[in-house]
């Protein structure tokens, strides 16, 4: 594999450090500015607001200038993000701070996927695309870990200064070893929007949001559940992170594997499953051994829902999915958003640190609901295919003049929908989404 996906992977692993790390951060930086735990889950809520605006932002203006000069500009306003959070005197100016490093989360990926798909063989295309997106899930399982633990031992300030330097070296590595690929042509926005009047395209995002969001509602407050409710010490909070991002690995690998052997049966499964598993996690913070369970269960059935989503985008906007893919990366983003929100109002509202696990489970449940919903509507459309042309006497259902074409995207988009890590967000959740991801970013 070229070097060059070494930078990427670098700046993969910087970015979701620095969208993961907060959660672990949370009573540091809330005692530092003297706010309360709801008011200093607005950082995550920021950040991910901020992905989801700056993903589909971004990808349009890169499109004016070449993609390594585009990928370098991105991995500067992280490094400029990362460090107002580190100096930031005040909270308006951190949560400023998390808005800024955002904005290059979604683009990111979505243009290092691309970049990594040219760097190699059409027939590694997919790995290439893999190996940049393991960045991330490193990132859940060694840098948001580490960078709890540094920021518990000598301040949160020092976690963000460390990913900020990541940053330049994944700025120095784009710069050394990433190849000057001509800029793209210009994006036919007309088009690419017109994907959107599909209504399926449209409940797969629905599903992305309330699915992942189920995720993020327990997990953005992990810190005070698990040390206040479940008896952890605070640095117990590295290592369950851990266990999370191990989750989340794991969960990637399944989903992705029977993503496109039965894509909508592998979403029933895994969102019911974290539905289930959420609700019971209300109970289960109450003792240690189950509480860490849970967590680990929710990363990998949270990270289990990424390929098979992303891939349904992908494949429901099949005549213009960069714009959608770049659109369902911020759609985990939203959810995040969402569900730090709920989370934080329910806890507000005197209902316990156990409260938003119920809020996860039934937003994971509404995210089933929806996939049904879906694959209800799907059917009907089909036999409507079927059924119509056999009645007018005319056509037919595979290439009548009333048919409708619809498959997989091509290209390095349709690599996005082969369920490995490039799912997320993204964010991302790439994130998660959001994708970031080569099941199809995040992502964050």
């Amino acid at each position: 594999m070229p070097l060059a996906l070494l930078a990427l992977a670098i700046g993969a692993f910087g970015i979701g450090t620095t969208e993961f790390v907060i959660m672990g951060l949370l009573p540091e930086v809330a005692a530092d500015f003297g706010v309360s735990i709801p008011t200093a889950g607005l950082l995550v809520t920021g950040y991910a607001l901020g992905v989801v605006l700056g993903a589909p932002l971004m990808t349009v203006l890169g499109t004016k200038v070449s993609r390594k000069r585009m990928l370098m500009l991105l991995m500067g306003l992280f490094i400029v993000g990362n460090l107002l959070s580190a100096l930031a005197p005040a909270f308006g100016l951190m949560l400023a701070g998390r808005v800024v490093a955002s904005l290059a989360h979604g683009a990111f990926f979505g243009i290092g996927s691309v970049v990594a798909a040219e760097l190699v063989a059409p027939d590694r295309k997919a790995g290439a695309i893999a190996m940049m997106f393991t960045g991330l899930t490193v990132a859940n399982v060694v840098g948001v870990p580490l960078g709890t633990l540094i920021g518990q031992s000598v301040g949160w300030r020092v976690t963000f200064a460390v990913v900020a330097a990541l940053g330049v070296i994944g700025l120095a590595g784009i710069a050394r070893l990433v190849p000057d690929l001509p800029k793209p042509e210009g994006v036919h926005l007309r088009h690419e929007l017109a994907a959107f009047r599909n209504v399926q395209v449209l409940l797969a995002m629905a599903m992305t949001v309330l699915g992942f969001g189920g995720v993020f509602a327990a997990i953005t407050y992990i810190a005070p559940m698990m040390t206040e409710v479940a008896g952890f010490a605070d640095g117990s909070v590295t290592w369950l992170l851990a266990l999370f991002g191990l989750g989340m690995v794991g969960g990637n690998l399944v989903g992705g594997r029977y993503a496109d052997r039965a894509l909508m049966p592998m979403l029933y499964v895994s969102l019911g499953a974290l539905a289930v598993v959420l609700g019971l996690f209300t109970l289960t913070a109450h003792d240690k051994v189950l509480s860490a369970l849970s967590v680990f269960l929710i990363g990998a059935l949270g990270f289990a829902t990424v390929p098979p989503l992303q891939k349904r985008v992908l494949d429901q906007a099949h005549g213009a999915p960069t714009l959608a893919s770049a659109m369902n990366i911020g759609a985990f983003n939203l959810g995040n958003a969402l569900a730090a929100w709920l989370g934080g109002a329910v806890i507000a509202a005197g209902l316990g640190y156990t409260a938003p696990n119920w809020v996860g489970g039934l937003l994971a449940a509404a995210a089933l609901l929806l996939a049904v919903v879906s694959a209800a509507l799907e059917r009907r459309t089909e036999r409507g295919r079927v059924e119509g042309p056999a009645e007018r006497g005319t056509g037919s259902a595979a290439g009548g003049p009333d048919a409708v074409t619809a498959g997989p995207g091509t290209g390095p988009e349709a690599a996005l929908g082969s369920g490995s890590v490039a799912g997320l967000r993204g964010s991302g959740p790439a994130s998660g989404s959001a994708g970031r991801a080569a099941a199809g970013s995040a992502r964050r």
